[in-house]
């Protein structure tokens, strides 16, 4: 762990700690028909394996995306509470993405032995991708920001460490701020309860 990324996860109670006001979750509310995510989306792991959206069905997924040198990083260690906590109930996807302030510039070996010595991580890590709007979004991201593709959210990651939540059936059930602990209740409780 480099200097910057020591400070970082040093300070992040105090981030977190003054950011609590700026916390924001999205959720279904208005009970708009939310459209399952394809069964052929994917990823690629890290270690060049595909994981489809499909093979996920059955349980909840917190999709983040994540950075190295970001305030926020010291989340991974709380994203792998929660992958312990939850076990076979829950998959949590780390999709690494470069987007904001250039807060992750290995590559993918660097990034998961970045994950794996300092944080325990052992949920899987995606290959680093494009996770904002525009031409090169992952297609993944593309689906969970667009309205007329998931049915009811139109809102891209902010900033690393933002979170997306599908449900049993795969579809968009919550979307969470950066500032939104992986711990804070409003998760905790909505991993504990099944789709209807």
């Amino acid at each position: 762990m480099n200097l910057r990324q020591r400070l970082t996860k040093a300070i992040y109670p105090v981030i977190m700690k003054l950011s609590q006001k700026g916390s924001f979750g999205f959720i279904n509310t208005a009970k708009t028909t939310a459209i399952p995510a394809p069964e052929t989306l994917q990823f690629q792991l890290n270690n060049g394996q595909p994981l489809s959206l499909g093979e996920l069905r059955g349980t909840k997924t917190l999709i983040v995306n994540t950075a190295s040198n970001c305030g926020f990083t010291a989340q991974y260690e709380q994203l792998q509470q929660l992958a312990d906590r939850f076990g076979p109930k829950l998959n949590i996807i780390g999709v690494p993405s470069n987007d904001f302030k250039e807060q992750e510039k290995g590559n993918d070996a660097e990034i998961n032995q970045f994950c794996t010595l300092n944080f325990g991580v052992k949920f899987p890590l995606s290959q680093k991708s494009v996770v904002v709007v525009g031409k090169d979004q992952h297609p993944v991201f593309r689906w969970l920001s667009d309205p007329q593709q998931n049915g009811w959210n139109d809102k891209a990651p902010v900033w690393n460490f933002s979170k997306f939540l599908l449900n049993e059936k795969g579809e968009l059930e919550a979307v969470y701020g950066p500032t939104v602990s992986p711990l804070d209740p409003e998760i905790t409780s909505r991993l504990e309860t099944k789709a209807p």
